[in-house]
């Protein structure tokens, strides 16, 4: 399992950890409007999975933006922020700061995402800080779990590996 901290504290990460060359492994989880939305529903396309422990904090919004902003010039690529925030809670953030190139999805009801790919922190119920990039056949072809929660994720490696897995 990867070895993760949370303000400098060890935390214990629920599931399997997820390697480059993996099948990504299916999940489901809420939409903002409660519907459910599972790994095939972005079938055909690359999928950038941004993990962030809540989107109401400084660095999981920077982090939201900044992948928010590049999505736009990322050809087939949907990105998908996935935290155990509420659907309403993500659905009134992008809302009033205008983000319209994510996909914002709620674990919180079962942490299904969070345990299939060993990112669900046991002692908080938030997901560890990590992002995904998986090709059109659901092949896992970036993981990325920052040892601090409270650090930013290498944006420029999984920007490239989005671009390159078209």
């Amino acid at each position: 399992m990867a070895s993760v901290t949370f303000k400098n504290n060890p935390v214990t990460l629920l599931g399997n950890e997820v390697k480059v060359g993996d099948q990504a492994p299916e999940f489901e989880v809420l939409a903002n409007d409660l519907s459910p939305f599972q790994l095939k529903d972005s079938a055909e396309k690359i999928k950038l999975i941004s993990v962030v422990p809540s989107i109401d904090t400084g660095v999981c919004d920077a982090q939201t933006r900044r992948f928010n902003e590049e999505a736009g010039e990322l050809e087939n690529v949907e990105v998908l922020t996935i935290s155990a925030d509420l659907p309403f809670a993500q659905k009134r953030w992008c809302g009033a700061n205008g983000l319209e190139n994510v996909i914002t999805l709620s674990d919180h009801r079962e942490l299904s995402f969070g345990k299939a790919y060993g990112v669900a922190i046991e002692e908080l119920r938030l997901l560890a800080r990590a992002v995904f990039v998986i090709d059109t056949n659901d092949k896992v072809v970036h993981a990325e779990y920052v040892s601090e929660a409270t650090n930013h994720p290498d944006y420029e490696a999984a920007i490239a590996a989005a671009k390159s897995a078209n």
